[in-house]
């Protein structure tokens, strides 16, 4: 087979292949939105559940999925940014090195029901936070880390090294060169694994069952020891449990569209942040 029948061929897989994902995306998103664009009213959106959550609305489930995700960025981007720092710009090639990733990547592997019964058994039990927006947020957190450090990782890896030599050969000091030098052209690319972290830990359910999810709490929380509903949990509670599976059916559908224009929404606010910190970046 001649080289520019190989490359026809490669081509064609390719974009065949590309369609056929884009097809599963799309119809996918068809599915829940057709389904589910009827029950998107303010009323669905602001009022409490009612009925065994078969009625009413799904406000309180609104706000504790946006105080977890919230809370478990707190916790996760600094310190996975922090982590990755500490692996590409201070430590040198090694087994302890080697290590440390390796471990990281096996972090990202396990189970998120794995990470629900630690939680569960060191932020509930051991550390008493009990079923918590807390003991959740770390819990998720601790689930979103690895992704963290490995997407800093990597943004760091791709800043050129005549960046670090320049800035090391005016004075500055390693710790000035990464603050001000290494930090600022790769945070574009860090932001892409909060980008990634918002989207995993928004529609996870085993974490927050062990951790904060309450089944009917048709109130909003008062601190961060309160429990709180969540749009994964309570999508599938009201998808699997009671004997009024008909009736909710729509609901289910509603909360799983609204999950869905939930984690768009939050991909939208940081997809903004890492094009206006890139071109600022061009710019300086």
């Amino acid at each position: 087979m001649k080289k520019q029948t190989k490359e026809i061929v490669a081509f064609w897989t390719f974009r065949i292949l590309s369609i056929l994902v884009l097809g599963v995306l799309v119809w996918i998103l068809e599915f829940i939105f057709v389904r589910g664009w009827h029950m998107l009213n303010w009323d669905f959106l602001t009022k409490m559940p009612e009925d065994g959550m078969t009625k009413g609305g799904i406000y309180p489930a609104i706000i504790g999925t946006l105080y977890l995700v919230a809370g478990s960025m707190l916790f996760a981007f600094p310190i996975g940014v922090m982590a990755g720092i500490y692996i590409n710009e201070y430590t040198k090639d090694s087994w302890f090195k080697r290590f440390m990733k390796l471990m990281t990547n096996n972090l990202a592997g396990i189970p998120s029901i794995v990470f629900g019964l630690f939680g569960m058994s060191l932020f509930v039990k051991t550390l008493g936070f009990g079923d918590s927006i807390l003991a959740g947020s770390l819990t998720l957190g601790l689930l979103a880390l690895p992704v963290v450090i490995r997407v800093t990782e990597e943004a760091l890896l791709a800043v050129d090294d005549s960046f670090r030599q320049g800035s090391l050969a005016l004075g500055a000091t390693k710790l000035q060169t990464i603050r001000k030098v290494v930090l600022p052209i790769a945070m574009p690319n860090i932001l892409t694994g909060l980008i990634l972290s918002i989207g995993r830990v928004s529609g996870e359910t085993a974490p927050i069952l062990f951790t904060v999810a309450a089944y009917f709490l048709p109130k909003l929380p008062s601190s961060i020891f309160d429990q709180v509903m969540a749009l994964p949990y309570h999508l599938y509670v009201i998808s699997t449990s009671g004997t009024k599976v008909e009736e909710s059916r729509d609901m289910a559908y509603g909360t799983a569209l609204v999950l869905v224009l939930f984690v768009l929404i939050l991909n939208l606010i940081a997809n903004a942040m890492r094009r206006y910190l890139g071109k600022k970046v061009k710019m300086n």
